[in-house]
């Protein structure tokens, strides 16, 4: 890429038209599995779990897309730059 130039976003296609699940698809098919798996167990803090196993992986895919600028993240998040810095030093997210 020259300098100066801004790379071109291209849009991407709607969650689910190229075939694949959406995001909701891929919970309700995880969340699913991971009832059948429990083999009749109960969970436990349900919402914490998901929560962190969704977060981690969002916050690293949001970075690699900002190349790690934490505000441009933040805004792409819709979240406060102090907070996002804050769940980032909690999961120990560089």
């Amino acid at each position: 890429m020259m300098p100066g130039k801004k790379k071109k976003k291209t849009s991407s296609p709607k969650p689910g038209s190229n075939g694949s699940a959406c995001l909701s698809d891929n919970v309700r098919i995880a969340m699913n599995k991971y009832f059948n798996d429990l083999e009749g167990h109960d969970p436990a803090d349900l919402y914490q779990l998901v929560m962190t196993q969704i977060e981690v992986p969002l916050f690293e895919s949001v970075l690699d897309y900002t190349e790690g600028n934490v505000s441009r993240a933040a805004d792409v998040l819709g979240l406060n730059r102090g907070t996002l810095r804050n769940r980032l030093q909690k999961y120990k997210i560089d």
